[in-house]
């Protein structure tokens, strides 16, 4: 959706202020609008008796933004050993971290373990055995597969790589404890991007009817269940934005029955990313070139390296020309950046004010999933990010790529193998 009236009156009167002191491209992060997310998500969840988020740091990996999560209580969901190095850094150990890998290598299983660990979640069964040391919380991440339907983003359950299957989950949980785990977690990931907060309602439910089995089975415990990320945000105008405060109402509910069955409920975790901090980003980039042919494009300083959710997924990402409407006179054009790729466009036949060179176009929705996917292809380089402060301030959180970087990894001490 269009971003929000609030954001709007808190940036766009000082973007060319903005944009003439730090150059274009950058993206733009609005604290006051993360840090209200934030209250609003741990305000709908007040029924449980524990809850708490860990931020997906792949969706905005910046110790700024993180450090924001941090003050609100949240912890941090991370998936590579340098996410967990960007957590440790801001001070979080153990418990605040939980490490959700697939594929997992031995040095993703150390790195874990390293200063002062953190909840190890496992995607498969077969990591058990490859765990050097089973910490004491344990946790492993469900597939229920054909028993549930993903979404357009993540896919089929059954089709995913994910996870581990449900004929397998209770006896993954035996094995754990025979290698001396004694506290456990359950976890899962059904969807990306979900405007329906009855999917993730019914996630909920699923997670604590295998609770109830799995304790059945084996007399353990669950200490949490994590009903993962997933939830959505509207990208295009008009569409109705996740109904948060009914998902935690029903939910809280099920935790309530839950206890009643149980004379106790674990803990709800969630991972939120996108949720949190993709309505309140934004990547400003100025028009600077104009081509007629077969079609009108306006091409701008930024590229797909930038924001590739539009060349990725097909994504729509609102536009908005600084100071035009449609009053004015609209045009159908195509917004692309200069990538030596014909996918690297923002926009596709989008109806849009007349653009002239030098205009600010302000691509909305980029607060998650824009700056952490982007890549060097052709030898571009990423732009920098900023954070508009509550108390009025705007400052550089991560400069822009420099030249400098492109080459770094082209200057090593030669190795050479003789054969």
């Amino acid at each position: 959706m269009p971003m929000s009236p609030a954001f709007k009156e808190r940036l766009f009167p000082h973007l060319p202020a903005i944009a003439a002191h730090y150059g274009t491209p950058f993206h733009v992060y609005d604290e006051a609008g993360i840090r209200e997310t934030g209250r609003r998500l741990k305000a709908a969840f007040a029924g449980i008796p524990v809850f708490r988020e860990y931020y997906a740091v792949k969706a905005l990996p910046n110790p700024a933004i993180m450090a924001l999560m941090q003050d609100m209580g949240f912890g941090f969901d991370c998936s590579s050993a340098p996410e967990l190095m960007l957590a440790r850094s801001l001070g979080a150990r153990g418990e605040a971290i939980m490490f959700t890998s697939n594929n997992t290598s031995q040095a993703d299983f150390e790195a874990a373990a390293a200063d002062g660990g953190c909840i190890l979640n496992l995607d498969d069964i077969s990591l058990i055995d490859k765990v050097p040391q089973m910490p004491e919380l344990i946790c492993f991440r469900y597939n229920p597969g054909a028993r549930r339907q993903g979404n357009a983003i993540i896919g089929k359950p059954e089709e995913a790589k994910y996870g581990v299957s449900h004929d397998q989950i209770v006896e993954a949980y035996r094995q754990a404890q025979a290698r001396g785990a004694k506290r456990f977690g359950l976890h899962t990931m059904l969807a990306s991007n979900e405007l329906n907060y009855r999917y993730m309602v019914q996630t909920a439910a699923m997670l604590l009817d295998l609770a109830e089995t799995i304790q059945a089975a084996l007399g353990i415990e669950f200490e949490f269940i994590n009903i993962g990320g997933g939830l959505g945000i509207p990208y295009l105008p008009g569409v109705e934005p996740l109904n948060i405060q009914a998902m935690g109402e029903e939910i809280t509910a099920l935790f309530a029955g839950f206890r009643e069955r149980n004379g106790a409920c674990p803990a709800l975790l969630m991972e939120s990313g996108r949720y949190m901090t993709g309505p309140h980003g934004v990547l400003a980039t100025r028009a600077i070139n104009r081509k007629d042919i077969y079609r009108t494009y306006i091409g701008v300083d930024a590229c797909m390296s930038a924001l590739m959710r539009p060349a990725l997924y097909n994504a729509y990402h609102h536009i908005e020309v600084l100071g035009k409407d449609a009053a004015a006179g609209t045009e159908v054009v195509d917004v692309v950046g200069s990538l030596c790729e014909n996918n690297d466009k923002f926009a596709i036949q989008r109806e849009l004010p007349v653009i002239a060179d030098g205009d600010l176009l302000v691509i909305q929705d980029s607060g998650a999933h824009g700056l952490a996917m982007g890549f060097n292809y052709n030898g571009k380089l990423r732009p920098q990010e900023l954070l508009l402060g509550q108390d009025g301030t705007v400052r550089l959180i991560r400069r822009a790529e420099q030249v400098e970087d492109y080459f770094a990894t082209l200057r090593f001490e030669e190795k050479i193998l003789r054969l």
